[in-house]
């Protein structure tokens, strides 16, 4: 007689059934770290960004070889000037000195003693550099030091004294306005006008029914007379 059991008995781990799970999971492991690509570089970094950090880097420096050593918690607008002073020895703009025959003179002749400087052009680039540098290092806006009036006050005065002593003239750039050249459509009621796209115009074409409209560089303005 049969025993009452002799049904499907447990499979035997031994018998080869295909892959196991434990198998089958290191083997999509194995595949995933092969097509897996590889982490991108960081971007480089722009020019401006480059410079920027070696400015500030500098900066800290020289707090650090300030006597007696600075912090940047106390540094102060009084500071900045005197950095901006230290740089001055690596400066490659002839400056005229009041007595020199050649003051105020954009193209001297010959060569002479006058101090090289900084430019102004340099030092306000640089101050507007460090001045981003320090809110981007974790400084508050209302203490930024590059931000001073003592500084901007500075800063005039050297652009003044240089423009006078080589007798060029530092003049703003005026900035040439676009001129907005303006079309008017008069349309009269339920008739449709289909507007094309142009250079600076609508794009893809917009109908517009009855009353009048004015077609600007940068708005439509339709008005339905009753």
């Amino acid at each position: 007689m049969e025993s009452a059991s002799g049904g499907a008995g447990p499979s035997d781990p031994n018998t080869e059934e295909g892959p196991s799970v434990t198998g089958s999971a290191l083997l999509q492991t194995q595949q995933s770290q092969v097509h897996q690509p590889e982490a991108s570089s960081p971007a480089p970094l722009s020019r401006y960004e480059s410079q920027k950090r070696r400015d500030w880097n500098t900066f800290l420096q020289y707090l650090k070889n300030h006597k007696p050593p600075l912090t940047l918690a106390r540094c102060s607008g009084a500071h900045v000037i005197e950095f901006l002073k230290y740089l001055d020895q690596f400066g490659k703009t002839k400056v005229h000195v009041t007595g020199c025959p050649y003051f105020g003179h954009p193209n001297p002749p010959a060569p002479c003693a006058c101090p090289l400087k900084q430019a102004w052009g340099s030092l306000d680039a640089l101050i507007g550099r460090l001045r981003a540098a320090y809110e981007e290092n974790g400084g508050r806006p209302e203490s930024n030091p590059f931000g001073a009036r003592a500084v901007r006050i500075y800063l005039r005065e050297v652009k003044e004294g240089q423009s006078k002593a080589r007798g060029v003239p530092y003049e703003k750039k005026k900035r040439k306005r676009p001129t907005v050249t303006a079309a008017s459509v008069s349309v009269t009621p339920n008739q449709a006008v289909k507007v094309g796209g142009g250079s600076g115009g609508v794009d893809g074409g917009a109908a517009v029914d009855g009353g009048s409209a004015t077609i600007a560089t940068a708005a439509i303005t339709t008005s339905t007379s009753v």
